[in-house]
């Protein structure tokens, strides 16, 4: 099962002078990941990288900020993976300490960072959504209204016309649970729209 972050989680390793301040944080996506990156970069003007790795939407994403090609971004995106994380930014900050670490060293203290941050995490399951939409008989509205909120459905939007329509999400562990109760009490006068 999926993880994601409750809250942001800081880490500071310093290693041969190089300080490393890592940041790991829930994101929906990946413009929200770019918008926290150049944010991050105007509050370190002197900072010598700020690398990230985003694992969102089903989408990856990492970048190295000029350290040597595959040195920061990919070995963070690892340690997400590994965590079995989604919906997750890692950022982390480097000031240069005057010694160079080689490639090894820098895979090591980004990954090291990183791993550091996510050990004060609180890590929660990720719940996936499943938007439905019904339609029903006026007299079946108060029903399936009363259906939506035992299931902990977020409801988006009721039409009237003809008949009730219902825009709905709900988690997607608990929809094949909600249609079976909701066609089963609509008795063949609920229909799915698509």
């Amino acid at each position: 099962m999926a993880l994601t972050l409750a809250q942001p989680a800081h880490a500071e390793v310093v290693i041969k002078k190089s300080q490393f301040l890592a940041c790991v944080q829930a994101v929906p996506d990946r413009e929200q990941a770019l918008a926290i990156v150049a944010r991050l970069r105007a509050e370190h003007p002197q900072a010598a990288h700020v690398c990230w790795a985003l694992l969102a939407g089903g989408h990856s994403a990492a970048n190295d900020d000029g350290e040597p090609g595959g040195t920061a971004g990919r070995p963070m995106l690892e340690v997400l993976r590994r965590q079995d994380l989604e919906g997750v930014l890692a950022t982390v900050v480097r000031y240069f300490g005057g010694i160079k670490l080689g490639a090894g060293g820098l895979v090591r203290a980004y990954t090291d960072a990183v791993a550091q941050a996510l050990l004060g995490a609180q890590k929660l399951p990720l719940r996936r959504f499943m938007a439905l939409r019904c339609s029903v008989p006026y007299a079946l509205e108060g029903m399936v209204r009363r259906e939506l909120q035992q299931a902990g459905a977020t409801l988006g939007g009721v039409s009237h016309g003809d008949q009730v329509e219902f825009a709905f999400s709900v988690a997607d562990d608990a929809a094949a649970a909600l249609r079976m109760r909701l066609n089963e009490a609509g008795q063949g006068a609920l229909r799915w729209l698509e």
